[in-house]
């Protein structure tokens, strides 16, 4: 039986509702603020250095000395074939972007023997910088930039702990369980790797409230509040440019510091604040 006219109307104004809701703004799912947030994105390309800028000391930035990052058969190469002995040409490759709230994962791995000349605490030492100072700050013969290092180790150095994931402080400080750093290094839990393995290090990173250094889905170890250390020379000018002390962000980069050292993949993940 075809329904009475006022129950015919209230269906067609069922109906209209239902449509006019289904279109509304407001039960559109907005699109993120940045598509990118939450999804690894790969900053190496696998086919050259596009994108980054090594600074070595000793050389200006943007020159590449002796070709020691290079790309070959898609690996990131941290190579010393053209040197004959290390004399502190310690290099580092920045990344263009800054960023303070990310996750970094690499994938490397040790080769060979370390160059002539180096001294003995870089035997397969490398390392990702984060909350570094760009390189256009930095001077032309600085060891290192003002940034927190992620460290990157190998077994069998008999010159100390080899243990993987610790952090260093060039020109900063950080707090640590607590207390202000007073150590370059502090040494995280022990992980070891020995021989020429491929090994997937990660750093996540909160601005400066927490950052963490995993290592086989493990927090190894956690420290806050990485700073420029107002008693230290560079940092002094850094501040006296207008560089804040407090280090909520930065710029990423990869050490040459005398071991041949090979990256596969180097990527990141954006987080929210």
């Amino acid at each position: 039986m075809p329904p009475t006219l006022p129950a015919a109307l209230a269906f067609c104004l069922s109906l209209s509702l239902l449509s006019s809701c289904s279109t509304s703004p407001a039960a559109t799912a907005a699109a993120p603020a940045d598509a990118t947030t939450g999804k690894w994105i790969p900053i190496f390309n696998g086919k050259d250095l596009d994108g980054w800028t090594p600074k070595f000391k000793g050389s200006p930035m943007g020159v590449n000395y002796k070709n020691t990052f290079h790309v070959e058969n898609g690996l990131l190469k941290v190579d010393y074939s053209q040197y004959t002995r290390f004399n502190g040409e310690f290099g580092h490759l920045f990344w263009k972007e800054k960023l303070s709230h990310f996750r970094i994962r690499a994938e490397y791995r040790f080769l060979g023997e370390q160059t002539p000349g180096a001294p003995s605490w870089g035997f397969r030492n490398n390392g990702i910088m984060i909350f570094s100072e760009p390189p256009d700050t930095m001077e032309l013969d600085q060891d290192f930039p003002a940034s927190i290092e992620v460290q990157i180790l190998g077994g069998g150095n008999p010159h100390g702990d080899q243990n993987n994931g610790s952090f260093c402080t060039p020109h900063t400080l950080a707090v640590y369980k607590g207390q202000l750093t007073t150590v370059h290094r502090t040494s995280a839990k022990e992980k070891t790797y020995m021989g020429d393995q491929w090994v997937t290090i990660e750093a996540e990173v909160h601005g400066g409230k927490l950052i963490n250094h995993i290592l086989d889905g493990e927090v190894v170890i956690s420290y806050s509040q990485p700073q420029l250390n107002p008693k230290d020379p560079h940092a002094q000018k850094l501040l006296a440019m207008g560089l804040p002390q407090m280090l909520d962000g930065g710029y990423i980069c990869i050490q040459a510091e005398s071991h041949p050292t090979e990256f596969r993949r180097i990527e990141i993940m954006k987080l929210d604040e």
